[in-house]
């Protein structure tokens, strides 16, 4: 069977890594090249496939109908246009163009997922707006949406700092970008206006979890009215959806990684004075969060099954 070849650009990365993988294991898609600037001439080992890093500057972007571009935040944008230049595809999986370029969250926004290139959205956001969407046109106005999140040690990337050492993040347990002053509040207040959520705040607060993986985020939502079952609206709002699972009992880390799914669960908040919802939403922030919703974006681009190629 004849396989599309793709690339991926700033491929030695935790979700470099993880896209190469994907492509590894897809029944369409084969490597066409992998990029690693430091690691150029390093071979890596990706099932049964074994992928030696390129420099950047040597990557045939013209040879590859599309390319996964996993660089860092303030270096993608360029490569994304020297790709679009060489007539490839581009599926971006930095902040750079989140705001401008057509937003790839499918279960949100599939229908514009098309063009030549689509912004992947980061791996909190994910998360949140997941567990937002069905309350959109619930919301009580002015009032502010809480989320306590918290991720996984992946989520960081792989350059060595301190503060990610292993003794520093075992048995510990801490908040970050205190002051509502994350990287993914632009994005997600900006979908959350595309939704219709125009009169409402958001506050998150991230937090470091002393693991590899995942992501478990705590959204607190103010609505206008009490809902008899609300575990029935979100379940109807994703019906058929293949990578979201809306479950009674609260999800946990170890329901979701290693799998390109969303699983959320609401709750209705007692003893209060005002209707509101608890959503506990769970991802891999490397698949669900990064790669794997990439490649949900790139099967959409390039006319392949939705699913294709990927661990539900």
């Amino acid at each position: 069977m004849h396989k599309i070849p793709v690339g991926v650009l700033g491929a030695s990365g935790y979700v470099g890594r993880e896209l190469c993988a994907l492509v590894a294991g897809h029944p369409s898609l084969a490597l066409g090249f992998a990029t690693a600037n430091d690691r150029r001439g390093e071979c890596l080992q990706v099932g049964h496939q074994a992928v030696t890093f390129i420099a950047a500057e040597d990557a045939p972007l013209d040879s590859t109908p599309l390319v996964f571009s996993a660089l860092p935040h303030g270096t993608s944008a360029e490569w994304v246009d020297r790709a679009r230049a060489a007539g490839a595809k581009v599926v971006d999986l930095s902040a750079d163009l989140r705001l401008t370029a057509p937003y790839g969250l499918p279960e949100l926004l599939r229908s514009e997922i098309q063009g030549n290139v689509i912004a992947n959205p980061g791996c909190y956001a994910t998360a949140i707006l997941l567990a937002i969407a069905p309350a959109i046109q619930r919301l009580r106005p002015g009032a502010a949406i809480s989320v306590a999140a918290a991720s996984g040690v992946t989520g960081a990337g792989n350059n060595p700092r301190r503060d990610l050492l292993f003794g520093e993040v075992t048995e510990n347990y801490s908040a970050y970008a205190v002051g509502n002053t994350h990287r993914h509040l632009a994005e997600v207040n900006a979908t959350v206006v595309r939704l219709g959520g125009e009169d409402v705040d958001l506050v998150f607060t991230p937090h470091l979890l002393p693991v590899a993986r995942g992501i478990l985020a705590t959204v607190t939502i103010p609505v206008v009215e009490h809902l008899d079952n609300p575990h029935k609206v979100w379940a109807d709002y994703y019906r058929g959806e293949p990578f979201i699972e809306v479950t009674a009992g609260a999800p946990s880390l170890r329901d979701v990684v290693h799998r390109n799914v969303a699983r959320l669960s609401v709750h209705e908040a007692a003893g209060l004075r005002q209707p509101t919802l608890i959503v506990i939403a769970a991802i891999d922030n490397l698949l669900k969060g990064a790669a794997g919703q990439a490649m949900q974006n790139a099967n959409l681009v390039l006319g392949l099954r939705e699913t294709l190629g990927l661990p539900a």
